[in-house]
């Protein structure tokens, strides 16, 4: 298989695997608190890489660490704990939806801390993206007013941290392969991650009921294949291709989200679903004109 065909390959995979990880976080959070969600998703994901990855540690150079850890902080340390609290708040589908606003922020910050070229019809479908944007949030708030859509920024904020990792990986990180990144990223963030799971009271208020251990499996579930394995071929698909083809497979997730929390009871207006294909409208007319 070529190098082509690879790149597609990964989209495809991860589109079905991320697309699926918003609902297992929804479940996940029955048993356990956005902060316990976000810290034992990471401290799994880093055993488990650190199990089969730990030789590929060797590969990092000292020039490399400070990049890695910038990685890690930006790409996972923070939109775990931000996608969490989020879809605790409001249905799983819409972080799905507005997490296509990936590729926006890939280009923009890209463009102005990067130094790639910024094009006219780039421009206009960040603006198409940010009007799906308003009306998917505005919508959302009417359809649920039980549910605080002010959440809905910490997934721009979260997309932006991604943004700023695949520019990074491309930019600095592309002398090193995707398994030596994705580990030595969680190599870094076990004790931080310890730090907080000892501080949200996990250790001292857990108790095994039903809800709990469910909760485990569906962590354990999200933090192996979701986080661990899916990091590693998203690394390897930005080293195959461009930041912004990467970011991409915010594309396809919305869609296998939004059949998730559709078999799960979840409300979503076909003005919402509208609001979703304005927003990938924009981000494909971004990474058209690139």
């Amino acid at each position: 298989m070529n190098s082509q065909q690879q790149k597609w390959l990964f989209l495809i995979v991860l589109s079905l695997v991320w697309g699926s990880s918003f609902i297992l976080m929804k479940k996940a959070l029955i048993g356990l608190t956005p902060i316990q969600v976000g810290a034992l998703r990471m401290l799994i994901t880093a055993v488990f890489l650190l199990l089969v990855g730990f030789k590929s540690l060797k590969r990092i150079e000292k020039r490399h660490w400070k990049y890695v850890a910038y990685t890690a902080i930006l790409g996972t340390f923070f939109p775990v704990f931000l996608f969490a609290f989020a879809v605790s708040k409001i249905d799983s589908s819409i972080p799905a939806i507005l997490n296509s606003l990936t590729p926006f922020n890939t280009f923009i910050f890209g463009a102005l801390v990067f130094g790639f070229t910024f094009k006219r019809k780039q421009f206009y479908g960040v603006l198409i993206g940010l009007a799906g944007t308003l009306i998917l949030i505005l919508k959302g708030a009417e359809l649920n007013p039980n549910q605080n859509y002010w959440y809905a920024v910490l997934i721009l904020i979260a997309s932006i941290g991604y943004a700023f990792n695949v520019n990074m990986i491309k930019k600095y990180l592309d002398d090193l392969d995707a398994l030596a990144i994705t580990t030595g990223n969680f190599l870094l963030l076990i004790i931080p991650a310890f730090i907080v799971l000892v501080f949200s009271g996990f250790f001292s208020t857990f108790e095994a009921t039903t809800a709990t251990t469910s909760a485990l499996g569906y962590i354990t579930i999200l933090a192996v294949v979701g986080t661990g394995i899916a990091k590693v071929l998203f690394n390897k698909m930005v080293h195959l291709s461009s930041p912004v083809f990467a970011a991409s497979v915010t594309y396809l997730i919305p869609a296998v989200a939004v059949m998730w929390g559709i078999i799960d009871g979840e409300k979503l207006s076909l003005i919402q679903l509208l609001a979703g294909g304005i927003i990938l409208f924009g981000v494909w007319l971004v990474n058209k004109a690139r």
